[in-house]
């Protein structure tokens, strides 16, 4: 990429130039899709019980919490003939079409876990560094347009490779039963052209993409007058260490005491975790040992721009109410709409298909709204076009309560669409334009936290509420995730440095 030193900003990319850039995550979430709509039915296959599911899926959030973080500091540090996000990409595509292939293999239930565990982090490492890209390749008035490029190919490679095994049966005429404890050919079949499908678009995007320098991006940086200098801040880790330790041990001992829900041991555990790392951070400072990867996250954590941890709020309220949706609107849909909690009816069976379908029609209107986003932006300016748009997803998910006939949910899905395209690539768009260069990818990194800690959190309280506020009714589990969708939205208008 030629470096135009009399510009004051990055030169504008063509169209095409930004289409090629994001290509690559048509793929990923063609393997990410997969994974997300037929590991449960692995598992299940495999021999482990519907309670067992939700234990066995949480490898995949805390995969992204360790992996990401790692991903973006290895990638802001590395340049070479390959460029510096690049060869990641090209890793961790690699590594996730080999785990596609090998995991509708897996013999027994635990080689199956761990094949998830496998290949949510080989899709971590791919994916970490395409947000970092854009915020590295794009000047600022540009980024909407990328971010909403690469929501576009999320929400088309949703849409076909959920429908992927559906079509090897029916277009294809490739069987969808199996024998007790073997996977269907149609799940196998659909994981194998998944393989193909994500490293074909990756290498792609590795091949017609060039990256700058890290000495063209701050001489850029300089002339915008960004400043790259690494926040210095004396962070008493010690104490943080002692608060989140001492709450997660209360917790720990509550939910033991009292007999509470077991989901409740992973906000213990979550607790605990944190301080641990802190007390790590600690002793790395008292002994000078401050120059490694482990601390440097660590320390940027705290450190983080102010815009950035007013997007966290942003995120954590977003992210909160699609775990909620992605959760709960199979059972609400099946029992509000269709009138049978009964898995073994045709009412619910029905009910849950139909559900697939609306699933289906939110990604694919978030690969329309995608492309009206950059046109939201010109009109509202970022936060204003995010703040409209979440506000859609919040009165699609209140609706689910006042429509009566199923056939008429698609209309809410228009909203989460709109929801879920600006979730993917307005938050982005504003923080590139308030992180240096240097820290792009690991701060990406670490504003996936907020992607993260919100769905382990809805695992472990969604239910509690539910059963105890709401008579374990899982239509109210939309509501309440309308009503976070909606404090996401007065958080974004908080946010400032953003236009």
């Amino acid at each position: 990429m030629n470096n135009q030193n009399n510009n004051t900003d990055k030169p504008n990319l063509s169209f095409w130039q930004i289409w090629n850039m994001c290509f690559g995550f048509l793929g990923i979430q063609f393997g990410f899709a997969l994974q997300n709509g037929n590991v449960s039915r692995i598992f299940q296959t495999l021999g482990a019980q519907v309670d067992d599911i939700p234990i066995l899926w949480v490898a995949a959030p805390l995969t992204g919490l360790i992996v990401q973080p790692i991903i973006g500091y290895w990638s802001d540090k590395t340049w070479g003939r390959f460029g510096r996000r690049r060869p990641f990409f090209f890793v961790g595509a690699v590594l996730t079409t080999l785990s596609l292939f090998i995991m509708p293999h897996s013999p027994t239930l635990w080689i199956a876990a761990g094949m998830l565990w496998i290949m949510d982090a080989s899709i971590n490492v791919t994916m970490e560094p395409f947000r970092a890209l854009v915020g590295d390749n794009l000047p600022e008035k540009q980024r909407a347009t990328g971010y909403g490029l690469q929501s576009f190919f999320i929400g088309i490679g949703a849409v076909l490779a959920s429908a992927l095994p559906w079509m090897m049966t029916n277009w294809f005429d490739v069987s969808n039963t199996a024998a007790p404890g073997q996977i269907p050919e149609s799940v196998k079949y659909s994981f194998y052209w998944g393989g193909v499908v994500l490293l074909v678009a990756v290498l792609w995007t590795v091949a017609r993409t060039k990256e700058y320098s890290p000495e063209q991006l701050a001489e850029f940086e300089q002339q915008t007058a960004k400043s790259t200098t690494a926040i210095i801040a004396d962070i008493n880790f010690n104490k943080g260490a002692i608060i989140f330790v001492v709450l997660g041990l209360a917790t720990l001992a509550l939910v033991m005491g009292l007999s509470l829900e077991k989901e409740l041991y992973l906000l213990a555990g979550g607790l605990l975790a944190f301080g641990i790392v802190q007390w790590i951070a600690a002793a790395l400072k008292s002994a000078n040992k401050t120059q490694g990867g482990f601390y440097q996250v660590v320390q940027d954590v705290f450190t983080m721009p102010e815009a950035m941890k007013q997007l966290a709020w942003v995120q954590f309220f977003s992210w909160f109410t699609l775990f909620a949706m992605w959760i709960y609107t199979t059972s609400a849909v099946t029992s509000f709409h269709y009138g049978s909690s009964d898995a073994t009816s045709k009412a619910f069976n029905d009910g849950a298909d139909w559900v697939g379908i609306l699933f289906a029609a939110y990604n694919g209107f978030a690969a329309i709204a995608a492309m009206c986003i950059p046109f939201l932006v010109k009109k509202m300016g970022l936060k204003g076009a995010h703040c409209f748009n979440l506000l859609l997803g919040a009165l699609g998910l209140a609706s689910f309560i006042f429509i009566q006939d199923p056939k008429m949910l698609l209309i809410p899905m228009i909203g989460v669409g709109f929801a879920w395209a600006s979730i993917l690539s307005l938050p982005y768009a504003m923080l590139s334009n308030a992180l240096p260069s240097n820290k792009m990818g690991v701060y990406m990194g670490i504003f996936n936290f907020f992607i993260v800690i919100p769905q382990l959190l809805a695992a472990s309280i969604l239910g509690l509420i539910l059963r105890h506020v709401f008579s374990n009714q899982p239509i109210y589990a939309l509501l309440i995730g309308a009503a976070s969708f909606v404090v996401a939205a007065v958080a974004v208008m908080r946010v400032k440095n953003s236009n």
